[in-house]
Protein backbone atom coordinates (compact mmCIF):
# COMPACT_ATOMS: atom_id res chain seq x y z
CA UNK A 1 0.00 0.00 0.00
CA UNK A 2 2.81 2.79 0.71
CA UNK A 3 4.19 1.61 -2.86
CA UNK A 4 0.96 2.92 -4.63
CA UNK A 5 0.22 5.70 -2.17
CA UNK A 6 4.50 7.20 -3.07
CA UNK A 7 3.31 5.98 -7.29
CA UNK A 8 0.29 8.11 -6.57
CA UNK A 9 1.59 10.83 -4.78
CA UNK A 10 5.07 11.18 -7.10
CA UNK A 11 2.24 11.72 -9.88
CA UNK A 12 0.81 14.17 -8.44
CA UNK A 13 3.96 15.78 -8.07
CA UNK A 14 5.01 15.61 -11.52
CA UNK A 15 1.19 17.10 -12.15
CA UNK A 16 0.70 19.88 -9.22
CA UNK A 17 2.61 22.72 -11.87
CA UNK A 18 -0.52 21.69 -14.55
CA UNK A 19 -3.28 21.39 -12.43
CA UNK A 20 -2.30 22.92 -8.60
CA UNK A 21 -5.19 21.59 -5.56
CA UNK A 22 -6.56 19.16 -8.27
CA UNK A 23 -3.25 17.41 -8.90
CA UNK A 24 -3.53 14.34 -6.83
CA UNK A 25 -7.37 13.60 -9.10
CA UNK A 26 -5.73 14.35 -12.03
CA UNK A 27 -3.08 11.64 -10.91
CA UNK A 28 -6.04 9.35 -10.63
CA UNK A 29 -6.85 10.10 -13.27
CA UNK A 30 -4.08 9.56 -15.45
CA UNK A 31 -3.30 6.34 -13.66
CA UNK A 32 -6.49 5.16 -14.22
CA UNK A 33 -5.66 6.07 -18.28
CA UNK A 34 -2.32 4.13 -18.20
CA UNK A 35 -4.34 1.01 -16.32
CA UNK A 36 -6.90 1.28 -19.31
CA UNK A 37 -3.76 1.49 -22.21
CA UNK A 38 -2.39 -2.14 -20.68
CA UNK A 39 -5.62 -3.59 -20.36
CA UNK A 40 -6.20 -1.99 -24.12
CA UNK A 41 -4.84 -5.41 -26.09
CA UNK A 42 -7.68 -7.33 -24.29
CA UNK A 43 -10.25 -5.29 -24.95
CA UNK A 44 -9.35 -5.79 -28.50
CA UNK A 45 -9.64 -9.33 -28.27
CA UNK A 46 -12.87 -8.95 -26.27
CA UNK A 47 -14.21 -7.48 -29.53
CA UNK A 48 -13.09 -10.05 -31.72
CA UNK A 49 -14.76 -12.77 -29.90
CA UNK A 50 -17.89 -10.22 -30.04
CA UNK A 51 -17.64 -10.18 -33.75
CA UNK A 52 -16.91 -14.33 -33.82
CA UNK A 53 -20.02 -14.91 -31.22
CA UNK A 54 -21.97 -13.16 -33.92
CA UNK A 55 -20.80 -14.96 -36.68
CA UNK A 56 -21.88 -18.53 -34.44
CA UNK A 57 -25.81 -17.42 -33.63
CA UNK A 58 -27.16 -19.18 -36.82
CA UNK A 59 -25.19 -22.13 -35.69
CA UNK A 60 -26.63 -21.71 -32.27
CA UNK A 61 -29.98 -20.77 -33.36
CA UNK A 62 -30.01 -24.44 -35.02
CA UNK A 63 -28.83 -26.21 -32.07
CA UNK A 64 -31.42 -24.71 -30.10
CA UNK A 65 -34.07 -26.64 -32.90
CA UNK A 66 -32.15 -29.34 -32.32
CA UNK A 67 -32.08 -29.88 -28.46
CA UNK A 68 -34.61 -27.06 -27.38
CA UNK A 69 -36.06 -29.99 -25.15
CA UNK A 70 -32.70 -31.01 -23.77
CA UNK A 71 -30.83 -28.28 -21.72
CA UNK A 72 -27.89 -29.72 -20.38
CA UNK A 73 -27.94 -31.52 -24.33
CA UNK A 74 -27.92 -27.87 -25.77
CA UNK A 75 -25.53 -25.96 -23.37
CA UNK A 76 -22.73 -28.70 -23.65
CA UNK A 77 -23.46 -28.63 -27.43
CA UNK A 78 -22.94 -24.98 -27.67
CA UNK A 79 -19.49 -25.28 -25.43
CA UNK A 80 -18.53 -27.34 -27.61
CA UNK A 81 -19.50 -25.11 -30.77
CA UNK A 82 -17.25 -22.11 -28.94
CA UNK A 83 -14.52 -24.53 -28.24
CA UNK A 84 -13.99 -25.74 -31.55
CA UNK A 85 -13.99 -22.08 -33.17
CA UNK A 86 -11.78 -21.15 -30.68
CA UNK A 87 -14.31 -18.25 -29.23
CA UNK A 88 -14.94 -18.07 -24.85
CA UNK A 89 -18.12 -17.08 -24.16
CA UNK A 90 -16.86 -14.77 -21.22
CA UNK A 91 -13.66 -13.05 -23.18
CA UNK A 92 -15.70 -9.96 -22.93
CA UNK A 93 -15.55 -10.14 -19.09
CA UNK A 94 -11.89 -10.38 -18.49
CA UNK A 95 -11.14 -6.26 -19.21
CA UNK A 96 -13.17 -5.61 -16.23
CA UNK A 97 -12.06 -8.22 -13.89
CA UNK A 98 -7.89 -7.35 -14.50
CA UNK A 99 -9.03 -3.60 -13.60
CA UNK A 100 -10.63 -4.96 -10.08
CA UNK A 101 -7.34 -4.79 -8.23
CA UNK A 102 -6.52 -1.13 -9.48
CA UNK A 103 -10.16 -0.24 -7.87
CA UNK A 104 -9.61 -1.39 -4.98
CA UNK A 105 -5.92 -0.35 -4.66
CA UNK A 106 -7.36 3.15 -4.55
CA UNK A 107 -10.23 2.09 -2.26
CA UNK A 108 -7.77 0.77 0.32
CA UNK A 109 -5.85 4.04 0.01
CA UNK A 110 -8.38 6.58 0.63
CA UNK A 111 -10.49 4.45 3.14
CA UNK A 112 -7.36 4.70 5.23
CA UNK A 113 -6.35 7.11 7.61
CA UNK A 114 -3.16 5.82 8.24
CA UNK A 115 -0.06 4.30 5.64
CA UNK A 116 2.30 2.70 7.99
CA UNK A 117 1.90 3.99 11.11
CA UNK A 118 1.79 7.80 9.71
CA UNK A 119 -1.41 9.66 8.76
CA UNK A 120 -1.95 9.59 5.25
CA UNK A 121 -2.35 12.91 3.79
CA UNK A 122 -4.04 11.87 0.79
CA UNK A 123 -7.21 12.02 2.24
CA UNK A 124 -7.46 15.40 2.31
CA UNK A 125 -6.42 16.26 -1.23
CA UNK A 126 -9.20 17.68 -2.89
CA UNK A 127 -11.27 17.65 -6.74
CA UNK A 128 -12.62 21.01 -6.24
CA UNK A 129 -14.10 21.52 -3.17
CA UNK A 130 -14.66 17.70 -2.34
CA UNK A 131 -12.25 15.55 -0.47
CA UNK A 132 -11.18 12.28 -2.28
CA UNK A 133 -11.33 10.39 0.66
CA UNK A 134 -14.70 11.85 1.19
CA UNK A 135 -18.32 10.32 0.43
CA UNK A 136 -20.33 11.27 -0.82
CA UNK A 137 -23.01 11.07 2.26
CA UNK A 138 -20.17 13.04 3.71
CA UNK A 139 -20.91 15.92 1.14
CA UNK A 140 -24.77 15.45 1.54
CA UNK A 141 -23.80 16.13 5.61
CA UNK A 142 -21.23 19.10 5.09
CA UNK A 143 -23.10 21.28 2.50
CA UNK A 144 -26.23 19.67 1.27
CA UNK A 145 -27.55 18.27 -2.10
CA UNK A 146 -25.74 21.71 -3.73
CA UNK A 147 -23.25 22.26 -1.62
CA UNK A 148 -19.93 23.16 -2.90
CA UNK A 149 -18.56 18.99 -2.16
CA UNK A 150 -22.18 18.02 -3.66
CA UNK A 151 -21.91 20.18 -6.82
CA UNK A 152 -18.64 17.79 -7.58
CA UNK A 153 -20.44 14.76 -6.84
CA UNK A 154 -23.72 15.95 -9.46
CA UNK A 155 -21.13 16.44 -11.84
CA UNK A 156 -19.87 13.20 -12.07
CA UNK A 157 -23.69 11.05 -11.30
CA UNK A 158 -24.53 13.46 -14.60
CA UNK A 159 -21.21 12.31 -16.13
CA UNK A 160 -21.79 8.82 -15.35
CA UNK A 161 -25.61 9.17 -16.72
CA UNK A 162 -24.55 10.19 -19.78
CA UNK A 163 -21.95 7.36 -20.75
CA UNK A 164 -24.57 4.86 -19.20
CA UNK A 165 -26.80 5.63 -21.88
CA UNK A 166 -24.72 5.73 -24.44
CA UNK A 167 -23.61 2.31 -23.62
CA UNK A 168 -26.89 1.45 -23.01
CA UNK A 169 -27.80 2.35 -26.78
CA UNK A 170 -25.05 0.93 -28.05
CA UNK A 171 -25.16 -2.66 -26.25
CA UNK A 172 -28.86 -3.03 -26.38
CA UNK A 173 -29.04 -4.44 -30.06
CA UNK A 174 -26.23 -6.27 -29.39
CA UNK A 175 -27.66 -8.07 -26.17
CA UNK A 176 -31.17 -9.14 -26.13
CA UNK A 177 -33.41 -6.80 -27.62
CA UNK A 178 -33.93 -7.90 -31.01
CA UNK A 179 -29.94 -8.34 -32.07
CA UNK A 180 -27.52 -10.69 -32.79
CA UNK A 181 -26.63 -11.74 -29.69
CA UNK A 182 -30.36 -11.87 -28.60
CA UNK A 183 -31.83 -14.52 -26.28
CA UNK A 184 -33.83 -17.28 -27.37
CA UNK A 185 -37.51 -16.96 -28.06
CA UNK A 186 -40.04 -19.70 -26.90
CA UNK A 187 -39.67 -21.81 -29.79
CA UNK A 188 -35.89 -21.30 -29.80
CA UNK A 189 -36.23 -23.16 -26.27
CA UNK A 190 -33.89 -22.01 -23.20
CA UNK A 191 -30.35 -20.22 -23.29
CA UNK A 192 -27.32 -22.27 -23.31
CA UNK A 193 -26.39 -20.48 -19.35
CA UNK A 194 -25.81 -17.18 -20.42
CA UNK A 195 -29.14 -15.80 -21.74
CA UNK A 196 -30.40 -13.97 -18.58
CA UNK A 197 -26.91 -12.40 -18.12
CA UNK A 198 -26.71 -11.07 -21.52
CA UNK A 199 -30.65 -9.97 -21.13
CA UNK A 200 -29.13 -7.29 -18.06
CA UNK A 201 -26.03 -5.84 -19.63
CA UNK A 202 -27.33 -3.25 -21.50
CA UNK A 203 -28.17 -1.81 -17.63
CA UNK A 204 -24.80 -2.56 -16.00
CA UNK A 205 -23.18 0.77 -16.67
CA UNK A 206 -26.34 2.72 -14.50
CA UNK A 207 -25.06 0.65 -11.64
CA UNK A 208 -21.84 2.52 -11.55
CA UNK A 209 -24.23 5.44 -10.00
CA UNK A 210 -24.33 3.62 -7.21
CA UNK A 211 -20.75 2.91 -6.72
CA UNK A 212 -20.15 6.31 -7.12
CA UNK A 213 -22.34 7.29 -4.34
CA UNK A 214 -21.02 4.77 -1.93
CA UNK A 215 -17.18 4.55 -2.40
CA UNK A 216 -14.49 7.14 -1.37
CA UNK A 217 -14.52 9.86 -4.17
CA UNK A 218 -10.96 9.40 -5.50
CA UNK A 219 -12.25 5.19 -6.09
CA UNK A 220 -14.94 6.67 -7.73
CA UNK A 221 -13.39 8.86 -9.99
CA UNK A 222 -11.12 6.11 -11.03
CA UNK A 223 -14.33 4.60 -11.89
CA UNK A 224 -16.34 7.00 -13.63
CA UNK A 225 -12.61 7.62 -16.13
CA UNK A 226 -12.91 4.31 -16.90
CA UNK A 227 -16.47 4.20 -17.24
CA UNK A 228 -15.98 7.08 -20.13
CA UNK A 229 -12.66 5.64 -21.30
CA UNK A 230 -15.09 2.15 -21.95
CA UNK A 231 -17.69 4.40 -24.03
CA UNK A 232 -14.83 6.03 -26.16
CA UNK A 233 -13.33 2.07 -26.98
CA UNK A 234 -16.99 0.48 -27.25
CA UNK A 235 -17.49 3.24 -30.29
CA UNK A 236 -14.14 2.30 -31.87
CA UNK A 237 -13.98 -1.68 -30.95
CA UNK A 238 -17.66 -1.61 -32.10
CA UNK A 239 -18.83 0.55 -34.71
Amino acid sequence: MSVFARLVGQLADQLHPLFGAAATAAAIVLFTALVRLLVHPLSRAAARGQRARQRLQPRITELRRRHGKEPEKLQKAVLELHAEEKVSPVSGCLPSLIQLPAFFLLYHLFSNTKIDGGANDLLSHQLFAAPLGGRWADALGEGGVFGPAGLVYLGMFAVVAVVAAFNFRRAKPMTGMNGPLAGPTEEDGPAPGLGAVTRLMPFLSFFTLFTVALVPLAAALYVVTSQAWSAVERALLYP
